[in-house]
């Protein structure tokens, strides 16, 4: 992370990840950013608390924090939640409470970008089609030629990001940015990569 700092990586607001300890520090500490653990993971570990009969009903039960509009209201939830299946799933109940703000630091951000930063899905089906990409050539005759091709998914990722379904609308981006914005500091703009 300090590498990313020194090239010049700038006003980081969320890092989505899972719940790497030695991770979760360096974001506090050299990003200065709030962390959201990975809503998928997050889920997968909780299931895990709860026989295989069970995991639809506490799945579903744990997934109505996350269709609250707001972070109050997905709080009030969550803990309900929790102390409903805490009888019958002590464990499940004490990991609800120790990780209920890690699961919900997307809620402090505008609703619009929620369904896309609570967790490192895109990122992973990114890297999914990297992969499938690569392999069906195989055997690449030098680097150059494994950079090509992962340099044109990548491009072919981000223009698809800023023109068909733009990942993140630029309205809310404003929105998030709007505190770091006065008469001091340059204004924000938009550059495709």
């Amino acid at each position: 992370m300090s590498s990313l700092v020194r090239r010049g990586l700038r006003e980081v607001k969320l890092v989505i990840s899972d719940a790497h300890e030695g991770l979760k520090a360096a974001i506090r500490r050299v990003m200065g950013a709030s962390w959201q653990r990975c809503r998928v993971h997050w889920m997968r570990n909780a299931l895990s608390y709860v026989p295989k009969g069970q995991q639809s009903m506490v799945s579903a039960a744990l997934r109505q924090a996350f269709i609250q509009p707001d972070r109050v209201s997905a709080s009030q939830t969550l803990r309900h939640v929790a102390d409903q299946l805490r009888g019958k799933w002590p464990k499940l109940g004490a990991f609800i409470d120790d990780s209920e703000t890690d699961v919900l630091a997307h809620m402090d951000f505008p609703a619009q970008h929620r369904t896309k930063i609570h967790s490192t899905n895109p990122l992973e089906r990114l890297n999914k089609e990297v992969k499938r990409r690569a392999d069906v050539v195989g055997i690449f005759p030098n680097e150059g030629s494994i950079i090509r091709l992962i340099g044109a998914v990548l491009l072919e990722a981000n223009d698809e990001w800023q023109t068909q379904n733009r990942y993140m609308q630029i309205e809310g981006m404003v929105e998030l940015m709007a505190p770091a914005i006065d008469a001091d500091t340059p204004r924000i703009s938009t550059v495709a990569a």
